[in-house]
């Protein structure tokens, strides 16, 4: 049941009572409160297809490697998730038959992911349906999309992102 007021707002206007920054908080409580509300979204329609966006990611990765396959370190780097995590989405990956795991033939500390034909076609299955979405930002426009990502570009670079 949405509230009848905007909670960041009210949030802003009880901060702006104490302490300065109240653009700063007001903006960054937004984008978390967004990024919450997307990801419940993109979840909820990668569901059907037995995926979470972690694991949908995961997947395209090694749909644009050049031989479908990639470590799981680089893997970890590429998506910037801790070892644990890709491990954990790798293992429920290849459960679902999505990819399969095997030692890496030049590193024998490494282990490869490679998707699976399955994998491909639930990437292409899901895909669809996300790009028909819009990615749950459909409430934006083209352009509004282009300059949210202009905007969030120097923080990204800021952060070592690139």
């Amino acid at each position: 049941m949405p509230l009848p007021f905007d909670p960041i707002d009210e949030a802003a206007r009880q901060w702006g009572k104490r302490w300065d920054g109240v653009a700063s908080m007001h903006a960054v409580t937004s984008l978390m409160r967004v990024q919450q509300l997307v990801i419940g979204q993109l979840d909820a329609l990668l569901k059907p297809h037995g995926l979470t966006f972690a694991r949908y990611e995961a997947l395209v990765l090694l749909v644009f490697s050049s031989r479908g396959s990639l470590p799981l370190g680089k893997m970890g780097e590429r998506l910037q998730v801790h070892p644990t995590s890709i491990t954990s989405i790798a293992r429920r990956l290849e459960a679902a038959g999505h990819i399969t795991r095997r030692p890496h033939p030049d590193d024998g500390r490494a282990v490869l992911a490679e998707i699976t034909a399955e994998g491909r076609a639930v990437v292409e299955a899901a895909t669809r349906d996300l790009v028909e979405s819009g990615f749950a930002l459909n409430a934006m426009s083209d352009p509004d999309l282009q300059a949210l990502s202009e905007l969030l570009r120097p923080v990204r670079r800021q952060a070592g992102d690139f």
